[in-house]
């Protein structure tokens, strides 16, 4: 951003996303903060179509999902999770006892019980739906503490898992927890190794398949 105009065409276009309450720009740092309810994939996509650069790679990319978990309070942890590319249908998300992915999810163990002996598995997010696009988007709430569950894997998936052990197929995705800064804790735009500002290495790991 280097003008008033450039605020008022990324907060015009953030706003028209639902949910957005409030949008502020810092021209001197380089920053944008939003508040409200929308998915967090969507704005990046508003960013995007600001920025005229909308990949022709993020139809085709092999990331099909992203899950962002805040923690907001000692014993809740909001998720918002997206998928995109896959079949339509109902899907189960998981958060599951191993971060073994050497199978894919067959190897990730079962659901997470996070010490809930008798009582349902805290380690089971949810069911949503993914529409005749592709797309589907959930917004969750869970009592555990994201420290609880880094490292080990989150599955989402069509699959019953009554019927036994997880098997791999094309519409269950499988990945790893990690940890990652909060808000305002890593707010630098330049990456020293390459000089490059963060949007601009994002479009270069676009490029290799990450959301």
């Amino acid at each position: 951003m280097t003008c008033d105009g450039c605020v008022k065409d990324v907060s015009d276009s953030l706003y028209k996303l639902g949910g957005i309450t409030k949008v502020e720009a810092d021209l001197k740092d380089q920053l944008i903060s939003v508040e409200g309810t929308g998915a967090a994939v969507s704005i990046l996509e508003s960013f995007d179509q600001v920025d005229g650069d909308v990949a022709a790679e993020e139809r085709t990319r092999e990331v099909r999902g992203l899950a962002r978990m805040v923690q907001v309070s000692p014993t809740t942890t909001l998720i918002d999770l997206t998928l995109r590319g896959v079949a339509p249908g109902s899907y189960r998300a998981t958060v599951r006892e191993y971060g073994n992915l050497e199978r894919g999810a067959s190897s990730t163990g079962p659901v997470w019980s996070g010490g809930s002996e008798g009582a349902a598995a805290k380690g089971f997010l949810g069911v949503f739906d993914v529409g005749k696009d592709g797309r589907g988007s959930a917004y969750l709430d869970k009592p555990f503490q994201i420290w609880e569950i880094i490292g080990h894997a989150m599955v989402v998936s069509r699959q019953d898992e009554s019927a036994g052990v997880l098997k791999n197929d094309p519409d269950t995705l499988v990945g790893v927890i990690a940890r990652s800064a909060g808000v305002w804790d890593n707010d630098k735009t330049v990456c020293s190794c390459t000089g490059k500002t963060l949007w601009e290495e994002r479009k270069d790991e676009v490029q290799k398949g990450m959301l």
